[in-house]
């Protein structure tokens, strides 16, 4: 058994925390860093050591959330709160890199709506973080991750896997790589967009699930938005719709029985509720129109990376079982058909929100 307080007392000395350390222990269930909870005589924080490994270039993802959440703060908004090295420094680089974070004390996280409450409650959160940053140069971001929703880059690298079939399992989902060839003319309206600048460059978070949302433990309103490793410039198209990918759905990622996955529009409007309200003053007409093409785009785009790995040989998504990423890819092509044949029901509800 791990000595956490053992192993990264020392580590946790070399930020400016405040008393004598009391206590270290796993915290959360992220899969990307190794958090911990560290404990002392006067509060608590979080500690993580940062993985380089999907986040190479870690003094400009740390410049990134500075950034970000000293905007927040000046706007009297709560967020995350960097604690800094004793020497000054927004985060330790040695052999491996930490930051630490103030606990945010009396919230909670939902791994699932459980309600369309909640799930409106999630839209109207993440809408409230676009819009307190509607006025920051999102510019100034680095891509932490190089074109991560470039869904044509997408789409070529997902050739690439197709025609290299390197395991030989393409003739194992024939249907799902037709739907991904035959959509090929719907991948670039987004792209396309912040080229010609039909859509504007946003600040945007880019992991839009619900648990990454801190909500008072009382009250079950949004206290702060988490998780900001993948904040990079880029559309609000993003964010909405990988909300909607994920918690519109009626059933989980990777369930096998495709009876139980269906995109809910009762879900779509709750959402778009809470959203679109924050959002109001400052979306603009091209965005609102294509917010549903939005939840279809990353939908479909987290389907055929699901299928492009599968072909891979799971080379890059954890997996459980030999066709894991393929069941995956399966539910998403199974939502994004559905939402595909729901753009008009889906673009009335918007305009009543927006009216």
């Amino acid at each position: 058994m791990v000595d956490y307080k053992k192993e990264y007392e020392a580590v946790a000395n070399k930020f400016a925390i405040e008393g004598e350390i009391l206590e270290i222990c796993p915290y959360g269930e992220g899969h990307i860093n190794l958090t911990l909870l560290v404990t002392t005589d006067k509060k608590r924080y979080i500690m993580q050591k940062m993985n380089t490994r999907v986040f190479p270039d870690p003094d400009n993802l740390m410049r990134n959330i500075c950034g970000v959440t000293e905007h927040l703060k000046a706007r009297g908004i709560e967020t995350l709160s960097v604690v800094p090295t004793k020497a000054g420094e927004p985060f330790l680089k040695e052999e491996e890199c930490y930051r630490v974070y103030d606990f945010i004390e009396n919230t909670v996280t939902y791994q699932t709506a459980g309600s369309l409450e909640v799930f409106r409650n999630s839209g109207k959160a993440f809408g409230e973080f676009q819009n307190y940053l509607a006025e920051f140069d999102a510019s100034k971001l680095t891509e932490t991750i190089k074109r991560f929703h470039d869904t044509p880059k997408r789409f070529a690298d997902f050739k690439v896997a197709l025609e290299a079939d390197v395991c030989g399992r393409a003739k194992d989902c024939e249907k799902e790589i037709a739907f991904v060839l035959s959509h090929e003319n719907t991948y670039g309206k987004v792209m396309e967009g912040l080229k010609d600048g039909s859509l504007p460059l946003r600040v945007t978070h880019n992991d839009t699930k619900l648990n990454n949302i801190l909500m008072d433990a009382e009250t079950g309103k949004a206290r702060a938005v988490i998780d900001l490793d993948t904040v990079m410039p880029g559309s609000m198209l993003f964010d909405f719709g990988d909300s909607i990918r994920f918690g519109a759905s009626t059933a989980a990622e990777d369930e096998k029985d495709l009876s139980k996955v269906h995109f809910d529009i009762d879900l779509f409007r709750a959402y778009a509720e809470g959203y679109c309200g924050a959002v109001k003053e400052s979306i603009t007409e091209k965005e609102a129109e294509l917010l549903p093409y939005g939840s279809y785009l990353m939908t479909i785009e987290c389907g055929m990376r699901f299928l492009a790995d599968y072909l891979a040989g799971d080379t890059y998504f954890a997996t459980k079982y030999s066709d894991h990423n393929l069941v995956r890819a399966r539910t998403q092509i199974q939502l994004a058909g559905e939402m595909e044949n729901r753009f008009e029901e889906m673009g009335k509800i918007i305009a009543e929100i927006l009216a």
